[in-house]
């Protein structure tokens, strides 16, 4: 029997690396690897495998981009013909997409961005030239009182899945590619599953992400706001326009380099405490105010009244948005102390009392060590791993007398498997899950074709060797992980998903790792709606999805995305 295991991981690895060779490792091929795997994915026809060696026009476009510095078609930053000169957030709007839930109460007519008072206590002060009796978009604290709305409506299960950077440019990107046509310039658009999903209750609208400020100061040992940043945030539609397809009539202010009106641009701990607990703060912050006081999130709230709660990510455990989905801590770089709040420790933001922790946690980071981080993390780093010390995962795990079933990437082992495997003895036993897995950080990036060859960005190419393809699970199958475990509980649950490569492709300017990741992203929301429809229904389950913050991505010829140029 163990000769007989060998054997088939030799030939599993022998396969894995013939397929990397060749550029041509695919979606399919990873399912495929899995035999016992719930929802078998198809393996393709000789035909299909033919064509899987065809030109990828977009790898190429890429490649030549950053190659000449030059492109045509699509340009990062406010130089069109020149590919970046930008390579950070913007304070575009922000596209937010609901089922089950409406935005009747936040948009158009009662847009808080026409009402004075209401700006000024979002803000704390009235920002300039954002007041706007015009405005049909509403303000990313507004994602807080949608969730208590749903709630207030019964809802039992309230999902919300972040896409990190998702801006409404790099969702139409997204479209355009997997349809093979433009088929819109507009509005909510199509080609996407969750574009196209209409069937209940479904809603479209867009907000504001700017911060209360992005300049304060901290000191991460005393958990203290040491300066509070001047540099305030606000919106501007004249400058920035009035619709999230809007051509800005300056992109240095959706940077925040406009001299005359420089409103700040969100990240993503100070955008995740807006939509999580409702506030306004400084950039860097993890559910503190701007005066650093801590703020309790939706999650904690719901937990208390007897929720599940769950947090899936596929970037690491305690990055901002996983993080700020339930800790506190007035430095979002503090990932230690934010992942001990996360799985019920006691940390440095609660030395006393532990949080009493997720249900379900899982997300990646596990490959990275720092001798060092303090300059980061303050004087109680623990050398090792930077997001979750080995001392902590042994006082979580049940092996040893912890609340954790953990799954962990292990070498050899198919990370789909070892999750849900995982997952499913955790909701038999009434235990909870901790899932840690990742590549650099991060799940693999599947590039737009559906392949795992990442081309480079502004920084070098990413290279996966058989093992990391194998042994990580998707993001769709942390989704259905999450579920097997929180389905359990009867009084509903909380969870939220985060497609966060988005964000670190788009960082990049690597529009291939970007679609690939939105669409990574898209097949967890599928996952999301198929458990609905198989196990709940859109009366007693809300769904929001959205992003936390945009880009500064151009497309100025939108055919290219299509493959059609090539016959130009």
């Amino acid at each position: 029997m163990q000769a007989s295991r060998l054997l088939l991981w030799v030939a599993v690895t022998f396969f894995l690396t013939i397929c990397l060779v060749n550029g041509n490792f695919c979606d399919a091929q990873v399912a495929a690897l899995d035999n016992n795997a719930k929802d078998k994915t198809p393996q393709k026809s000789e035909a299909e495998m033919v064509e899987d060696f065809h030109d990828d026009f977009l790898r190429d476009c890429q490649f030549n981009a950053v190659d000449t510095g030059k492109c045509e078609w699509c340009h990062w930053g406010d130089q069109a013909g020149k590919f970046s000169n930008w390579t950070n957030h913007s304070n575009r709007l922000v596209p937010i997409y609901t089922w089950g839930v409406k935005l009747d109460a936040f948009d158009k007519a009662n847009s808080c961005y026409r009402n004075e008072e209401r700006l000024e206590e979002i803000y704390g002060r009235l920002p300039e030239e954002t007041l706007n009796p015009k405005a049909d978009y509403f303000d990313q604290t507004d994602v807080y009182l949608l969730q208590k709305q749903a709630i207030k409506e019964g809802k039992k299960h309230v999902i919300v899945i972040i896409f990190d950077g998702m801006d409404w440019q790099t969702t139409q990107a997204a479209a355009i590619y997997q349809e093979g046509k433009v088929s819109y310039e507009r509005g909510r658009g199509t080609g996407l599953a969750f574009l196209d999903y209409q069937r209940r209750a479904s809603d479209y609208g867009y907000f504001v992400s700017s911060p209360h400020n992005n300049d304060s100061k901290t000191d991460v040992n005393a958990q203290a706001v040491t300066v509070q940043g001047k540099r305030g945030g606000g919106y501007s539609a004249d400058y920035g326009g009035s619709r999230p397809w809007s051509r800005p009539a300056d992109p240095n202010y959706l940077r925040g380099q406009r001299k005359s009106l420089p409103h700040g641009y969100t990240d993503s701990a100070a955008s995740a405490t807006s939509m999580f607990a409702g506030i306004k703060t400084y950039n860097g912050a993890v559910n503190i105010d701007p005066e650093g006081k801590q703020i309790e999130p939706i999650a904690r709230a719901l937990q208390q009244d007897g929720f599940a709660i769950g947090i899936v990510s596929s970037v690491p455990i305690s990055h901002a948005t996983p993080a700020s989905a339930y800790s506190n801590n007035v430095s979002r770089s503090d990932y230690q102390d934010l992942s001990r709040d996360l799985v019920g420790l006691k940390s440095i933001s609660h030395p006393k009392e532990a949080l009493p922790g997720v249900d379900v946690l899982i997300g990646c980071g596990w490959s990275e060590q720092k001798d060092d981080d303090r300059s980061k993390q303050g004087n109680n780093y623990v050398p090792g791993n930077k997001y979750l010390t080995e001392k902590d995962i042994k006082a979580i795990d049940v092996e040893t007398g912890g609340q954790y079933r953990v799954a962990q990437r292990t070498a050899g082992k198919i990370g789909r498997r070892t999750l849900l495997e995982a997952a499913e003895t955790a909701a038999s036993n009434d235990e909870r899950l901790f899932g840690f897995f990742g590549q650099s950080g991060h799940l693999p990036f599947r590039t737009a074709d559906g392949k795992y060859d990442p081309t480079r960005g502004i920084k070098k190419a990413e290279r996966y060797t058989p093992a990391d393809l194998l042994e990580n699970p998707t993001l769709a199958d942390m989704t259905e992980a999450a579920l097997t475990v929180l389905e359990k509980d009867e009084q509903g649950f909380w969870l939220m998903i985060e497609a966060g490569e988005v964000d670190w492709a788009s960082h990049n300017n690597n529009i291939d790792n970007g679609i690939g990741a939105v669409v990574s992203g898209d097949r967890a929301f599928q996952k999301v709606v198929q458990w609905v429809e198989e196990n709940s229904n859109w009366s007693e389950t809300a769904v929001i999805l959205t992003a936390d913050h945009g880009h500064l991505m151009f497309i100025d010829d939108l055919e290219v995305l299509t493959g059609n140029h090539l016959d130009r």
